[in-house]
């Protein structure tokens, strides 16, 4: 019998050979979108796109199915059917990140060198961060609409709850789409005010910041509902704790001495966004910068120190909101500023920081809120037609029937409605 050992050098040979002029890592809203920006710009590169999930979601729509709007099915779809015409998809994940000399290292035991890669693996949701979560949810009460196969847990729970605590948690930022938390919120409580069951329910939400939303010019139309709503605010409140079986959660804050103290909440329902952080690869990796995320500078998504990567998406270290409409404006800049690197050019695009979160403030009503970097308002609108700053039944049209289409049939197909880049 031959010495299986043999073969081994001629196959590492063939692997560390393996290249591709743009290596996209992720799969998800980011890295597609960027893929097919770049391949409509410039047919016939050789465009590499590493994703191991079988399954794409369109995650804006959990808060839909959350809120008894969307069937689950609508919100996902084969990773294989979106990936662009010219592209090749490597269902695989990346292990390290080996930007000195240009490679990547593949779980499936390959490496893969690079002329120009764009990171774009998402974020990690840390479930384990909050002791006895992980066990409790999906059951006693404990959702997410943070996870496709929980939200339609949350609206199952919405409508069996006749009575008792509500609880709605929000962990330190930065974390993805930060109104997806009050938004989950909203929804239960109108669809309770709508069962006249509202006075019975006792909401609280927990947020771990110090604010409602973090850009001033929304927070006046939210409060409104707040108080319609018989909300409880808690804030500098963090979940740390879940037990399941006795239904009841644990939070710490700040005592007047600025000392950790915890205190406990009993439950009925718990709606918890879970802590989020930098995939564990890119924490590990050169690429990371404070606090794990890829280091790029913000305007142009370009590495501070690596010249020929780019970041964007989720795991970006860029100070915007962290929405799939965030990607839908990057994706462009990106594209157009690594086929410059790739030429050898200055970067001709500019991210302003934009992002959007269609606040669901109740059924058939949204707060759209559209800022960029410095709480700068970007709104897509003239106020005739829809002012952010008010709900708007124009907003939820948008929300519940336009922006699923753009994001399956313009934004993932390189098709850039009002997201051309500014240069």
């Amino acid at each position: 019998m031959a010495d299986a050992s043999a073969s081994q050098p001629a196959i590492t040979a063939k692997a560390l050979s393996e290249s591709c002029d743009i290596a996209i890592v992720g799969g998800g809203s980011a890295g597609i979108a960027a893929a097919a920006s770049l391949l409509k710009r410039r047919p016939g590169l050789d465009v590499r796109i590493i994703e191991p999930s079988e399954r794409h979601f369109y995650q804006p729509g959990w808060t839909m199915v959350g809120g008894g709007v969307f069937e689950p099915a609508e919100t996902v779809r084969p990773t294989h059917t979106l990936i662009p015409k010219g592209a090749r998809l490597e269902k695989t994940a990346v292990t390290a990140f080996e930007p000195e000399t240009s490679q990547l290292v593949l779980a499936d035991g390959r490496r893969l060198s690079y002329r120009i890669l764009v990171a774009a693996p998402g974020l990690k949701l840390d479930w384990a961060g909050v002791d006895g979560l992980e066990e409790a949810l999906g059951s006693h009460g404990v959702t997410s609409n943070y996870a496709y196969d929980l939200a339609p847990y949350t609206w199952e729970l919405v409508k069996g709850l006749t009575s008792g605590p509500a609880l709605f948690t929000q962990p330190p930022m930065p974390i993805k789409c930060a109104g997806a938390p009050q938004k989950a919120m909203y929804l239960s409580a109108d669809a309770w005010k709508r069962r006249d069951r509202l006075g019975d329910i006792g909401i609280e939400f927990h947020n771990a910041g110090g604010v409602l939303f973090g850009v001033d010019a929304y927070v006046p139309a939210l409060m409104e509902y707040v108080k319609a709503y018989g909300i409880d605010l808690q804030f500098g409140s963090k979940l740390v704790a879940v037990n399941g079986p006795s239904r009841t959660a644990v939070f710490e804050r700040a005592g007047s001495d600025g000392a950790a103290e915890r205190f406990e909440r009993g439950f009925d329902m718990i709606h918890v966004c879970p802590p989020q952080t930098a995939p564990d690869v890119v924490r590990d990796s050169p690429l990371a910068g404070e606090g794990g995320w890829i280091d790029v500078d913000r305007h142009t998504l370009r590495h501070v120190r690596h010249a020929n990567v780019f970041g964007l998406g989720d795991a970006a270290n860029t100070p915007n909101a962290k929405t799939a409409a965030a990607a839908r404006k990057q994706a462009p800049v990106a594209a157009v500023n690594a086929l410059a690197a790739l030429d050898g050019q200055p970067l001709p695009a500019s991210y302003d920081g934009y992002g959007s979160c269609p606040l669901t403030v109740e059924r058939g009503r949204i707060v759209l809120a559209e800022f960029g970097y410095d709480g700068k308002l970007l709104p897509s609108f003239p106020k005739w037609l829809i002012d952010g700053r008010k709900p708007s039944r124009l907003a939820w049209a948008l929300k519940a029937q336009i922006l699923p289409r753009i994001y399956w049939d313009a934004m993932l197909k390189g098709r850039e409605w009002l997201a051309r880049p500014a240069s």
